[in-house]
């Protein structure tokens, strides 16, 4: 196996990394990293100071990697992905052998968080031989579009608007930390993280869906959709959604989704998409009544410095 820092990742393990993360994606018919990670590994030369890759290969054949990367807490955090064409039966031996080198990799005095993309058993017991325990599950909920005229009577009306680049960004930062202070993805999110997923050749600033105060500054929330052209079906997905805490309970949360939905299914969308963590049982609830149904469950699993 080999170690490096990403950002010295040579041009020709940049090709087999960009080809194995096809073939995984076509495979499992979902990204195999999470965006973040999508991202770092897109550009190298961009990516956050302190990431570090494994590279395990099959010959000249790029088999798997970890993707070793530090978090904000100061904790660390482990993606795998393993080649689907890997030879039979070797893929467990591959990612034990992976989430070990990442283990080693990491510093010791911090904890470790692992992430199976569509979890299975097996992940599970990969896992507990490394010494993690289950700790987080992030469900990619599914529902079919459009919503039935019921479902949308039932919703109090919201009006929302588009983003205005140069205006909104402060508001919507605002009002999007505030609904998720102590989240380990949403929040805390800086004026140059948002441009960065802005200038993702996917934003389409009328999916940006904002819903101004009527009372005063600031927002009631935004809901920022996500069309995913490269699948099959192609999928509408309620990137990232918020309500401020100041108006909490008043059922703008369910408004925002039903509007996020509504433009989704304006744009021919057939299959709308979310992720919410399986804790978030008002959200579960909420979605569940809109119809959506869980699709897979991407998992996250932990080891403390004493494992």
């Amino acid at each position: 196996m080999t170690v490096v820092d990403l950002r010295e990742l040579s041009p020709s393990d940049q090709v087999s990394l960009h080809e194995l993360l096809r073939r995984a994606e076509a495979a499992h018919e979902d990204p195999p990293l999470p965006e973040p990670q999508q991202l770092a590994v897109a550009r190298v030369d961009a990516a956050p100071e302190g990431e570090r890759i494994v590279l395990a290969r099959q010959g000249a054949r790029l088999a798997g990697f970890a993707l070793v990367s530090p978090a904000r807490d100061g904790s660390t955090v482990v993606h795998e992905v393993i080649d689907p064409a890997a030879p039979a039966g070797s893929a467990p031996a591959l990612r034990q052998a992976l989430l070990q080198r990442a283990v080693h990799e990491s510093p010791a005095a911090s904890p470790i968080h692992f992430w199976a993309m569509q979890a299975t058993e097996v992940d599970d017991e990969s896992a507990g031989a490394a010494g993690f325990a289950p700790e987080r599950d992030l469900l990619q909920m599914r529902v079919a579009l459009p919503l039935p005229d019921a479902v949308v009577a039932a919703t109090r009306p919201l009006a929302t608007r588009a983003f205005v680049v140069g205006r909104d960004e402060g508001p919507w930062l605002e009002a999007n930390n505030r609904a998720f202070a102590g989240h380990p993805e949403q929040g805390a999110w800086t004026v140059g993280e948002l441009q960065e997923r802005m200038a993702a050749d996917w934003v389409e600033l009328d999916g940006f869906l904002i819903a101004d105060d009527p009372d005063g500054p600031g927002l009631i929330g935004a809901c920022w959709t996500k069309i995913h052209r490269d699948r099959d079906p192609v999928l509408g997905e309620i990137y990232v959604i918020d309500v401020d805490p100041r108006h909490h309970g008043q059922g703008w949360g369910r408004s925002l989704t039903v509007a996020g939905l509504t433009h989704l299914a304006q744009r021919g969308i057939t299959v709308g998409m979310l992720y919410t963590d399986a804790t978030n049982e008002a959200a579960v609830a909420l979605y569940r009544s809109l119809g959506f149904t869980v699709d897979h469950v991407d998992r996250s699993y932990r080891r403390d410095p004493t494992a």
